[in-house]
């Protein structure tokens, strides 16, 4: 015996749920995506930026040392290179002169390399009329501290 009342129906289901539009949660993770592919990218062009304008300054600085006819015009050319790298970040180092311009040079290192190495000949070597010690070991130490001294990677180390 079946009772049936009129106008009743069976359960209708609701409709399943479509994958347009996403849950809140979709459109947060898809931001955070969006926002950390950005982030990446930016990363990736300012290194690419810094990586060429360090390029182009270590060129320049080879093509200034090869122009140097002798030790000393080609201690100068490195000695107002690496002032003007200094000058970057730190506007008062380019001023410093005799030891403290060696002490800033040395940036920090324990070993001391211009104040105490290698490129203590940066103190006056340029303005000798003659330079009988090897400068090349100097000058490479010096092509390094430019490199770092153009990208800040002293640290913020020395008197600026």
């Amino acid at each position: 015996m079946s009772l049936a009342i009129p106008g009743l129906h069976d359960i209708h289901l609701p409709p399943a749920a479509g994958w347009w539009p996403p849950a809140p949660g979709w459109w947060v993770l898809a931001g955070l995506l969006i926002a950390a592919l950005a982030w990446m990218l930016r990363r990736t062009s300012l290194a690419r930026r810094r990586s060429r304008r360090l390029a182009a300054a270590l060129r320049e600085f080879d093509g200034a040392l090869g122009a140097g006819q002798d030790a000393p015009s080609r201690l100068a050319a490195a000695s107002s290179l690496l002032r003007r790298a200094a000058r970057i970040h730190h506007p008062s180092a380019a001023s410093l002169d005799g030891g403290a311009w060696l002490e800033f040079l040395d940036g920090g290192d324990p070993a001391r390399p211009f104040s105490r190495g290698q490129g203590a000949v940066f103190a006056d070597g340029a303005f000798r009329r003659h330079l009988d010690a090897d400068i090349e070991p100097a000058l490479a130490l010096a092509r390094t501290r430019f490199a770092n001294l153009f990208t800040d990677e002293s640290g913020g180390r020395g008197h600026a």
